[in-house]
């Protein structure tokens, strides 16, 4: 009888998916962890690490470089930085999804950590009939408006937010692993969280936030895959 080396097996016998590590869901705001908390996690084949770092990107990288030092996911850990934006590029409306191609921090001469793995997540999030922008996600240290958007817009981002840059900066600072930042747009150029109507645009980027947690799963999925 041949000796077993341990190699694990699917359904008729073929080889099984590796063991998935754990899939880290950092989000600074508490409104939204409870919209992903109230999510489908039907999806999920593997441990989902929910954290919520506070709000700004020095409390982001803090609870991300600690989440990944404390044992509480691996060293390959897939990290998602999500909840909500501000949209910079005009006709953008609260409820649509931003997926970065990279994000860059606040900071003069911050690097790019580009998010390689994006083509799972724009179609998933697509096939849900979602709105969907990509490009650059740059960070900041402070609520931005009026002319310093208009800047930033300038300078290639379609959206900002506080946390995605640093996020994402800490979790691949110890060694490369798939990284995503997916945000949620709750006010834009047309829809300013100063207006009226920002009741409105709250919940329709409230319900969205909730809808896109399987996108996660599947993207999550998606990175044990073989490559073609």
């Amino acid at each position: 009888m041949a000796a077993s080396h341990g190699r694990r097996t699917g359904p008729a016998g073929r080889p099984a998916l590796p063991q998935a590590p754990p899939l880290l869901v950092a989000c600074a705001l508490g409104i939204e962890r409870l919209a992903l908390r109230g999510g489908d996690r039907g999806g999920a084949t593997a441990p989902v690490v929910m954290l919520r770092t506070g709000m700004g990107p020095r409390a982001a990288a803090d609870a991300v470089t600690h989440a990944l030092r404390d044992g509480s996911v691996t060293e390959r850990a897939p990290v998602v930085a999500t909840g909500f934006c501000a949209g910079l590029v005009p006709g953008m409306r609260p409820g649509d999804v931003v997926v970065a191609e990279a994000t860059r921090g606040h900071l003069p001469g911050a690097p790019d950590v580009p998010c390689a793995d994006n083509g799972p997540l724009l179609r998933s999030l697509k096939e849900r009939g979602l709105t969907v922008h990509t490009g650059l996600l740059r960070g900041s240290d402070h609520v931005v408006r009026g002319a310093e958007r208009a800047g930033l817009r300038a300078g290639g981002a379609v959206a900002v937010d506080m946390e995605s840059a640093a996020t994402l900066r800490a979790a691949t600072r110890g060694g490369d692993r798939p990284v995503a930042a997916v945000r949620v747009i709750v006010d834009a150029p047309e829809h300013e969280l100063v207006r009226i109507s920002t009741l409105r645009g709250g919940m329709s980027a409230f319900r969205v936030l909730r809808s896109i947690l399987p996108v996660f799963f599947e993207w999550h999925r998606s990175l044990l895959l073989p490559r073609r």
